[in-house]
């Protein structure tokens, strides 16, 4: 079969034969590919950064797709860490981590979808305890999952919703999305006053950046017993922060990770329907483009000049 296959780390896949999945356990199913999102931590898996990376090559990259299995059923699946990805005409599914959809899903959209999403949706379901009326920030607010946590925060009830990140073009377009109020991220003193009294802060960031929010954040903060939770999402600014000691001593202040291993895998499966459903019915605005997969160089080199989330479709 075809694939997307790394052979080393440093370069991209390239389009080329490897060999087809073969089911063994009662379990698994072969199924054919229809589309699998070309998100970020498959890029970082695609070069061996993830924390995830055993180093095993070579790899198909590809963590989630939508695809038909011999049985006909339209499914969305999470694969666990494995070197044949879904960015392959046919991927090996464990079914117990799938989910049925409903005939007639667009299977490009819930590609595109569905993981960015995954990352807000289980946040605010499965780390911390949210309900309507809080208010939420959130930094990084400008690439795919940042333009869904938005959105997720308005469905969920978020009564103030403020958009952080350094692109003013792309900033502007979100309050049509649900923000209330949009911060250029290196305004940290605006930043302080216009978030001084979150509930919850989404961070795709990490690095300096969540460094300075938070020290904003807190210093602006007018009764520090309110409890604030801070919820560790991405890293694109950076994998490490330097939070100063007296944030966490001053604040009523909670620091959490959201991601593979903090939450559990079927924590994680038993949100996907609901969150389908949402996809399905048209609840978010989602920027998709479909890729032929054999034209997967190109797309790996386009994927950071786009905002729309590119989607591989074998």
């Amino acid at each position: 079969m075809k694939a997307a296959v790394v052979s080393a780390f440093d370069t991209p896949p390239r389009y080329r034969d490897f060999p087809a999945p073969v089911a063994v356990r009662a379990t698994e199913q072969v199924v054919d590919v229809i589309a699998a999102g070309l998100h970020p931590r498959v890029r970082s898996q695609a070069d061996g950064s993830h924390y995830t990376s055993t180093g095993e090559l070579p790899l198909v990259p590809g963590i989630d797709g939508v695809g038909r299995g011999a049985d006909g059923v339209l499914r969305y699946f999470l694969l666990p860490d494995t070197t044949l990805g879904t960015m392959a005409e046919q991927t090996l599914v464990d079914l117990r981590r799938s989910i049925v959809l409903p005939e007639g899903s667009d299977a490009v959209a819930v590609a595109a979808a569905l993981n960015p999403a995954m990352s807000s949706w289980v946040a605010l379901r499965r780390r911390i305890e949210f309900g309507p009326g809080q208010t939420v920030l959130i930094l990084g607010a400008t690439g795919s999952a940042g333009r869904m946590a938005v959105q997720i925060a308005k469905l969920f009830g978020a009564t103030r919703i403020v958009a952080v990140a350094r692109n003013a073009g792309l900033l502007a377009a979100l309050p049509a999305l649900g923000a209330t109020e949009t911060v250029a991220l290196a305004d940290t003193a605006r930043l302080g006053t216009v978030a001084a009294e979150v509930d919850v802060v989404l961070d795709y960031l990490w690095g300096e950046p969540a460094a300075d929010a938070l020290a904003a954040i807190v210093t602006a903060r007018p009764d520090r017993g309110k409890p604030l939770s801070w919820i560790q999402i991405g890293s694109v600014a950076g994998p490490t922060a330097a939070i100063p000691s007296a944030a966490l001593r001053a604040a009523h202040l909670q620091i959490v990770g959201s991601g593979q291993g903090s939450v559990a895998t079927g924590d994680i499966l038993a949100e996907l329907p609901a969150l389908a459903a949402a996809i399905t019915a048209g609840a978010f605005d989602i920027d998709a483009r479909p890729v032929p997969l054999s034209e997967v160089e190109r797309a790996w080199a386009d994927a950071p000049r786009t905002t729309a989330r590119l989607v591989l479709t074998p």
